[in-house]
């Protein structure tokens, strides 16, 4: 029988690629950067995406180059590899958001995924080794499903997220994580507290919106005010943890750090005051979760814009990825 029979009948049987290590063997996770394996470049990655994309439009899994040994979820739930997204996506695109980490070989993209009659914004992130892909980690924001729904989506390329920094502009890694790991820090029981840096034209968009100098916005009442205003009025107060916080891509020539993790909200405060004084409710009043995918674009050492992409799941709910995790 040839290979790609023999990989279609098994991934039919759901007997190729274990999302998860087996509950006594302990998971360590592959280095960030192996000088032994070959070396990787941007387009090398853009090809693996773009060949995982291909497959994915035609619902064959099989036409992926997978590793050995593959950790797939979606939605924050490990799922065998051709399940979820892959039985019932009907388009793609035309949205693309693209980053690229040759480093530690992860490559990622920010979209939009139409399954029949509804168009949801989508993220994924693969880990490639060896022109393989041994981790995909998928994001799709049903609004059918959504516990807060955000109208008026529109996905459209953003020329500063898609700009190239000459060198001299470019940070270190470690101190752009650190912009990153600052921004949910400040946004972590925000009392108006800055742990980041702020450009003067930093903008967000989350789930297709932006929730910056945006006053249609009902959802936040600040979405009218830029990003460092929100935060120093304080207005996500209701925000209890910002956890399980990972970084696994650093797009250094593009100045993207993309990070996932956890929003919590315990539900518990109902009114609470702005640095202003005013007084305001929480839109949360019941235990609540978010799991996001948030990608920082970061200029002149500070944050310039913000794309994210998140889904309500049950609160507190762990990750299949949390051996990955910062805190």
């Amino acid at each position: 029988m040839k290979k790609t029979a023999l990989l279609g009948l098994l991934l039919s049987l759901g007997l190729v690629a274990t999302t998860l290590p087996a509950a006594n063997v302990e998971w360590t996770p592959e280095p960030r950067a192996n000088a032994a394996l070959p070396a990787v470049t941007r387009a090398d990655l853009y090809k693996v995406l773009d060949s995982y994309l291909a497959a994915l439009k035609v619902h064959d899994a099989s036409r992926v180059k997978w590793a050995p040994q593959v950790r797939n979820t979606e939605n924050n739930v490990a799922l065998m590899v051709g399940d979820g997204l892959w039985a019932t996506v009907t388009a793609l695109g035309p949205y693309d958001l693209r980053m690229a980490d040759p480093l530690t070989g992860q490559v990622a993209l920010f979209t939009t995924a139409t399954e029949t009659d509804e168009t949801s914004a989508m993220t994924l992130r693969l880990k490639v080794v060896n022109g393989q892909v041994s981790e995909a980690e998928t994001l799709v924001l049903r609004q059918s499903d959504s516990g807060i729904r955000f109208e008026g989506q529109v996905f459209e390329n953003q020329p500063a997220m898609n700009e190239i920094l000459p060198p001299a502009q470019r940070l270190p890694r470690p101190r752009m994580i650190s912009l990153a790991d600052g921004y949910f820090d400040t946004l972590q029981l925000n009392d108006g507290t800055l742990f980041t840096k702020f450009h003067a034209n930093c903008k967000r968009i989350e789930n297709g919106v932006r929730t910056t100098q945006n006053a249609t916005f009902a959802v936040v009442s600040v979405a009218r005010l830029g990003c460092e205003e929100q935060f120093r009025m304080g207005n996500y107060r209701y925000d209890d943890r910002l956890r399980a916080r990972r970084f696994p891509l650093v797009d250094e020539e593009r100045g993207i750090v993309l990070a996932m993790g956890f929003i919590d909200h315990s539900g518990r405060i109902g009114e609470y005051r702005l640095t202003d004084g005013t007084l305001v409710k929480s839109p949360v009043r019941r235990p609540h979760s978010f799991y996001l995918f948030e990608a920082f674009k970061l200029k002149d050492g500070s944050i310039e814009q913000i794309e994210a992409n998140f889904v309500t799941v049950p609160y507190n709910m762990p990750s299949p990825w949390d051996d990955w995790a910062s805190r």
